[in-house]
Order: structure tokens, then C-alpha cells, then sequence
């Protein structure tokens, strides 16, 4: 009989990558295949674009992305192997068009300019928030480029007290970092570099993290009891995109102060 995990009507793209592959390469609490196919609908994916896949885990989205849209794929994360991540991009035929890179999100080793394309899957809460951040990302993509994220997230923004239901998970993971769509797009839009077009949740999306979830850690009680009792009154997937506005301007804080050394007196009486 075939092996029906991980097949969904909602993701047929997905659905057609074996479930071995997709559970070797497990690195975090979405599967990273639904959110890309997801994500992917919301952009305008074109063979031959350059894409950056930040905190692409261990590069499954990467090779998703390769593979089904024909974009070439810059796959960076911090926590990850790059030597790893090139085994399994080159074993799923894919060396050609995703190119694997250990770097820190907020350090990243690109030309301005050089993206068509940023994506980030169920990452972009651990850097993202930063007021800052934005604007030293943008730069890395093309004026009209586009920014994308699909991640764990919340239907509405959660205030203490916590509600008695997710008491518990909240103890052991403190999500403060997880928000709703609608703070994404303020979060993006009051800088004014990204003309934000869309911010949305997953419908049904509870159901799917509670799917793998127990697919992956069915001995995590807490998240899953968690997950259930919720049933999607708070959270979920949420997804948002934007494209660099052209007229934007980005700051660079190492233009007001001097490029290089030279040298000073130290002292006064020197």
C-alpha cells in the first residue's frame, strides 16, 4: 500500500514529495513544504529568478522552491549544516539551482540588489520583529522585489493573562515572539519600504500544525493538548508579502560615521 502521510488535497504540490524525504529533513514545528506551497501562491515565482530561502532550515523548502518554479535558490540558515543541506540538494538532483549557506540572518554575505526575491519559512519571528530589520533586509532585494513569510503565528494578539487553555504550552515555550498577520502588516508598512499585498492566516491552519505535530513529536503532550484545546482561536499560520517600494530609501547607519582609521591624539596634553 502506498504511504499516505503527508498527503493533502490542500497541498498538491506537496503531496508529491515522499515522506521520507520530508521527515528526514525536519528542522522545526511546520512542515516547511505546506507553508512554502502556501507562501508560493501569494508570489510571482518565475524561472531563472534569484530567491533568497532565509533560515531555510535544512533546505527542503529550497529545493521545493528549485524544483517546482525553476528559481534559482541562495538556501542560508544559521543553525543548520550548509555540507549537509549540499548532500541532500545534491541528492534530490537539485546542485544546480540551490546553493547552500551557513550565515546569520542579520550578517548576511549578498550584494545589494542581488535577490529578486526573499522568502522566509517559519523563521522570521527569531529576527524579524526587530524594528530594525527590515531595512538592512531590503537591500538585499531588487527595487519591486518581493518579501515573503509563512509562519507560526496568532489569529489575535494574546495579552496576559494568558487564557487557562494555553497556560501550560505558554510556560514551556514563551511564544512572545509569534504574532498576527495584521502585526506584520503595520510592522511593515509603518517603515514604509514594502507596499504590502497581502496578510493573511491559514484556514484551518490549527488542524495541520496538530497534524504534524503528532506526526513528528506525538510525544509532545503539551503542544498537542495545547493545539486541540485551542482548536483556532488564537493561533495558526499566518503569511504575509510585500514588494520593495522603488522610492524607498534605506538607512545605512555606517554612512554617518567615518569609513576608516586614522589616527588620534589620545590625550589632551598629548
Amino acid at each position: 500500500m502506498a504511504d499516505q502521510r503527508l498527503i493533502s488535497d490542500r497541498f498538491p504540490r506537496a503531496s508529491a514529495y515522499h515522506p521520507e524525504w520530508v521527515l528526514g529533513g525536519v528542522g522545526g514545528g511546520a512542515n516547511p513544504l505546506w507553508l512554502t506551497e502556501w507562501l508560493s501562491e501569494a508570489l510571482d515565482l518565475r524561472p531563472g529568478m534569484r530567491v533568497l530561502d532565509l533560515g531555510c532550515g535544512r533546505a527542503l523548502s529550497s529545493v521545493f522552491l528549485h524544483r517546482e518554479f525553476g528559481v534559482l535558490v541562495w538556501a542560508t540558515d544559521l543553525w543548520y549544516s550548509a555540507a549537509e543541506n549540499f548532500q541532500r540538494v545534491r541528492d534530490a538532483g537539485a546542485q544546480d539551482g540551490v546553493f547552500p549557506i551557513r550565515a546569520d540572518a542579520r550578517s548576511l554575505p549578498f550584494p545589494e540588489d542581488f535577490f529578486d526575491a526573499v522568502v522566509s519559512i517559519d523563521s522570521f519571528m527569531y529576527y524579524g520583529t526587530d524594528d530594525l530589520y527590515l531595512n538592512y533586509l531590503a537591500r538585499f532585494v531588487k527595487p519591486g522585489g518581493a518579501v515573503g513569510i509563512a509562519l507560526a503565528g496568532f489569529l489575535s494578539e494574546i495579552d496576559v493573562p494568558v487564557p487557562a487553555h494555553l497556560g501550560e504550552w505558554w510556560a514551556a515555550e514563551l511564544p512572545y515572539c509569534l504574532h498576527t498577520a495584521d502585526w506584520w502588516r503595520r510592522h511593515w508598512e509603518r517603515s514604509g519600504i514594502l507596499e504590502v499585498s497581502v496578510a493573511d492566516t491559514l484556514p484551518d491552519g490549527w488542524r495541520f500544525w496538530r497534524d504534524w505535530i503528532k506526526l513528528i513529536a506525538p510525544t509532545n503532550e503539551t503542544e498537542i493538548r495545547a493545539v486541540e484545546e485551542d482548536a483556532g482561536r488564537y493561533f495558526g499560520y499566518v503569511r504575509a508579502v510585500g514588494s520593495r517600494r522603488s522610492e524607498a530609501q534605506l538607512f545605512d547607519p555606517l554612512m554617518s560615521v567615518p569609513a576608516e582609521y586614522v589616527k588620534r591624539p589620545l590625550l589632551r596634553n598629548s
